[in-house]
C-alpha cells in the first residue's frame, strides 16, 4: 500500500509498553494529529517514525518499503522539535540552508532555496536575521523552513506550537494547514490541543495508555466518539447510563424514544454533545432535573442541569438563552439522533 504503514509498533521501557501494538495507514497527502494526554505514547510513536527510536516489535513501510532498520538520516524526513532546536549562532538563511550545506548544494543553489522557503513562511527578506531577533511565530516558520528544505518525503512536528501564546497558536495552526495543502506533503504533528487537532487534521489519531483508541477524521471523532475515553476527552460531552427497559434505552427511568442498546446489553453509557441538549418544560419524553448554575461566556450560555445525581450541560447561543434560574425545575431533551452509545 502506498503511503506510511505501521504495522504491530511497540516500545519497551523496561517493563513498560510506552506504545503498544499499533497499526495505522496514512495515505499520502494526508495531516495526521497524534493527540492524546500526557504520557500516552504519542511522542515516542513519533520518534520510531523518524527512526530516533527502535521500535521493540512491529514494521514500519513506507511505500512498501521496510523502513524499520534505516538510520534517521537516510529516511529522508523533515522534523521540528518542540524546542524548534534552531542554531543561536546562525542567521535565519544559515539555519534554512544547513542541510542543503552538509548535502554539498552549491552556494547559489542553497541561496535560490532559502529565498523560495522564505516566501513559502511568509518571511520574504529575513535571510541575514540573527535568530535572537525573532519573535516566536518567526521562530516557529523558520524551522518550519529548514525541515522543509530537503523536500522531505514526510513531515514530523512534535508539539511544534505549544510555546506560542493562544492567538498567535491559533493564527499558526490555520498557516501550518494551509501550507501542508499547498505542498501535498504527507505530515504527523503531536499535539495534546484538542483544538490544534481538529483544525488541522484530515485524520485523528486518539492515544491513551500506549494503545490507539480511534482513528478517524475529526467530524467523526466528534460526532461518533468510539468510547468513553474519546468522547471525554474530544471538547465536552455529557455522559449518561442508560439501561433497558421495554426493549429501548432509558436514562433515570425515562425511555428514548428511537434509541436501543446493542443486543444483550442490559446497560451502556451514552455520550451526547452539550449543544445537542435542548431545555424544555418537564413533561413526557424529557429528564426532569433542576437548574444549578448558569455561566454566560459571550459567545454561548451554558447551563448546568442536575438529573438523577448526574450534572449535564446544555449550551445555547445568546439568542436562545433559556429563561431560566438557578433552582428551576426544567425537563432536558436528548434527541436520539445525538445520542451514541458507547462501547464498554
Amino acid at each position: 500500500m502506498s503511503g506510511l504503514s505501521l504495522e504491530g509498533i511497540t516500545k519497551h521501557f523496561g517493563s513498560v509498553a510506552a506504545v503498544d501494538d499499533v497499526n495505522l495507514s496514512v495515505p499520502h497527502g494526508t495531516f495526521v494529529c497524534l493527540l492524546g494526554p500526557s504520557g500516552c505514547g504519542k511522542t515516542t510513536l513519533l520518534r520510531m517514525i523518524a527512526g530516533l527510536e527502535d521500535p521493540s516489535a512491529g514494521r514500519l513501510l513506507l511505500d512498501g518499503e521496510d523502513i524499520t532498520g534505516v538510520a534517521t538520516h537516510r529516511r529522508d524526513f523533515g522534523m521540528v522539535f518542540q524546542s524548534l532546536a534552531l542554531f543561536p549562532h546562525l542567521n535565519v538563511g544559515d539555519n534554512i540552508a544547513y542541510a542543503l550545506r552538509i548535502r554539498g548544494l552549491p552556494k547559489a543553489e542553497r541561496r535560490a532555496r532559502v529565498e523560495e522557503l522564505l516566501a513559502l513562511v511568509h518571511l520574504p527578506g529575513y535571510a541575514e536575521r540573527p535568530v535572537g531577533k525573532l519573535s516566536g511565530g518567526q521562530r516557529q516558520r523558520v524551522a518550519i523552513a529548514r525541515a522543509l528544505a530537503v523536500s522531505p518525503r514526510l513531515f514530523l512536528l512534535d508539539e511544534p506550537l505549544s510555546a506560542l501564546d493562544a492567538k498567535l497558536r491559533e493564527a499558526m495552526q490555520v498557516e501550518l494547514r494551509q501550507l501542508q495543502q499547498q505542498l501535498g506533503i504527507t505530515t504527523i504533528v503531536v499535539t495534546h490541543d484538542q483544538r490544534e487537532a481538529m483544525t488541522m487534521a484530515d485524520l485523528v489519531v486518539v492515544m491513551s495508555e500506549g494503545r490507539i483508541r480511534q482513528a478517524a477524521p475529526p467530524v467523526e471523532i466528534y460526532r461518533r466518539p468510539a468510547d468513553s475515553f474519546v468522547a471525554d476527552f474530544i471538547g465536552s460531552t455529557n455522559l449518561l447510563e442508560v439501561t433497558r427497559q421495554d426493549g429501548r434505552a432509558a436514562v433515570a427511568g425515562v425511555a428514548l424514544p428511537g434509541l436501543a442498546l446493542p443486543e444483550g446489553q442490559a446497560s451502556a453509557r451514552l455520550s451526547i454533545r452539550p449543544e445537542d441538549v435542548h431545555l424544555a418544560a418537564p413533561g413526557e419524553g424529557a429528564l426532569t432535573g433542576r437548574v444549578t448554575f448558569l455561566r454566560d461566556l459571550g459567545g454561548t450560555v451554558e447551563t448546568f442541569v442536575e438529573v438523577a445525581g448526574t450534572t449535564l450541560t446544555v449550551v445555547s447561543p445568546p439568542r436562545e438563552r433559556p429563561g431560566v434560574a438557578p433552582g428551576d425545575e426544567v425537563g432536558v431533551v436528548l434527541p436520539p439522533e445525538a445520542c451514541v452509545v458507547l462501547k464498554q
